[in-house]
């Protein structure tokens, strides 16, 4: 909790929002969730690593700040070799936000982060320029079927075709 206490003061970010966490893969992911429902093993085959973040009702011991008070937790794989790296060296899952303060635009190179977080963040891992595009989709998965929190980079009506065959 301490280290999501600095991410909320060094982004200047509302503590009543959630923290998207990153995956290795699909079995760091009932560490998290305290259900998984079966639709979504078709859309971890289609979607991950990718940008799909899926929200799942998280398991009661998750703090309050990773979930802003949901009882939610919204979980990704990155198709970034560093980030899905680090997560797997880590041993388990991190989490993940933009490079930014709340509210702003993200940073897109290491340069940028340094120069806007400076001695604020104790580390930088330079993986290049991320590639300045839509968010991630967020879906919300249960027993229920899905639904739409935003749409970003894969539109909702993939999600839905995907869903409604399988």
């Amino acid at each position: 909790e301490q280290a999501l206490e600095r991410l909320f003061t060094v982004k200047k970010r509302l503590r009543l929002k959630p923290v998207l966490v990153l995956l290795a893969g699909r079995e760091q992911l009932g560490l998290l969730a305290a259900e998984i429902p079966d639709i979504a093993g078709p859309l971890m085959d289609r979607f991950w690593p990718g940008p799909l973040t899926l929200v799942f009702p998280a398991r009661p011991e998750l703090p309050a700040l990773l979930t802003g008070g949901t009882a939610s937790v919204g979980v990704r794989q990155s198709p970034h070799p560093l980030a899905t790296g680090l997560v797997r060296a880590f041993g388990s899952p991190l989490t993940a936000t933009s490079a930014n303060r709340s509210g702003e635009a993200a940073a897109v190179t290491g340069g940028e982060v340094r120069r806007l977080f400076g001695t604020e963040v104790d580390l930088v891992l330079d993986g290049g320029a991320t590639p300045g595009r839509a968010g991630s989709t967020l879906i919300a998965v249960t027993r229920q079927g899905v639904r739409r929190i935003r749409e970003g980079c894969i539109p909702f009506r993939e999600i839905e075709r995907l869903v409604n065959t399988t």
